[in-house]
């Protein structure tokens, strides 16, 4: 039984670094420019079938891979510099309804090009070679791409950590989540700062669908789940903290794979049980600030 927990626990963790580089670019976004950003799932979605058509078209799964992960972050971030200088700045002084409104509106859109251009059935992305076998643990098998994904998971958090640390643009977009308004008293370019953070957000978005695309199928709804399981690891973590992201994100995983194996036809409710739990102990989330 301790065997089947440890692969399960490690399940979750790997479930939980993608959510994690979803989540940590709709944190950034939602702690500095408050916009309930609900397009992010979107920008995940499109990513997960762009990566289906490039695998397809390159023919090589692993190159196809490896070019859908280097170019998707790119081409989704310009995307959502896009939606965001033309769309969301245009509607900035007016009640936060607007902005919901309006991202909703570009998952519908997205949605129902996708339908246009991929259809309704089902597609599959086949793991690089190398990676499509398993590793033994404990007498276990566990996914070598999914332990990649755990790998990936580590560099991409301490390098968002170096980046907000270390980086002028960082620090700007740290003392943005802090007070925004104070930020554009000093000086700084507020609204190529916001398109910056979007575009930022976006491309996270973008790299965690082409990541995740070939660990199950791609269909229509793809939003929607990761959306949810977001805003649940930036309540859970706190809003604005990438550190809270990553925290929040490998919680969720390894809570549901946990309940996946000891109550599989409730374990989504274990994420919203353990979001309560935060919210009743530290409303403003583990690594968030109180206000």
């Amino acid at each position: 039984m301790l065997d089947q927990i440890l692969i399960q626990t490690l399940s979750g963790v790997s479930r939980g670094m993608v959510l994690f580089v979803v989540a940590s670019g709709l944190t950034l976004i939602f702690g500095t420019m408050r916009i309930a950003n609900f397009a992010h799932g979107s920008f995940f979605m499109l990513a997960a079938y762009l990566t289906y058509s490039i695998t397809q078209f390159v023919g090589d799964k692993t190159l196809g891979l490896v070019a859908a992960i280097v170019i998707l972050p790119i081409l989704v971030a310009c995307f959502g510099a896009a939606i965001e200088s033309l769309l969301l700045r245009r509607i900035s002084t007016r009640p936060h309804q607007y902005q919901l409104i309006l991202t909703y509106a570009i998952t519908l859109i997205v949605a129902d090009g996708i339908k246009l251009i991929w259809g309704r059935s089902y597609h599959t992305v086949d793991r690089p070679a190398g990676l499509d076998g398993a590793l033994t643990i404990l007498d276990m098998p566990f996914p070598s791409y999914q332990l990649m994904l755990i790998v990936v998971g580590i560099l991409i958090a301490v390098s968002l950590h170096l980046m907000l640390t270390q980086t002028r643009f960082g620090k700007t977009i740290r003392a943005a989540v802090a007070d925004g308004e104070m930020v554009g008293v000093l000086g700084v370019n507020v609204p190529r700062l916001f398109t910056g953070i979007f575009a930022l957000g976006a491309g996270l978005a973008g790299l965690g669908g082409a990541l995740a695309a070939p660990v199950g199928s791609i269909s229509l709804g793809l939003d929607s789940s990761i959306i949810i399981e977001s805003f649940a690891v930036i309540i859970i973590g706190g809003v604005g903290s990438v550190m809270g992201a990553l925290v929040g994100a490998l919680l969720i995983g390894v809570v549901q794979s946990i309940g996946i194996l000891f109550a599989p036809k409730i374990a989504i409710a274990f994420i919203f049980l353990a979001l309560c739990v935060v919210l009743i102990f530290r409303p403003q989330g583990l690594m968030g600030r109180a206000s």
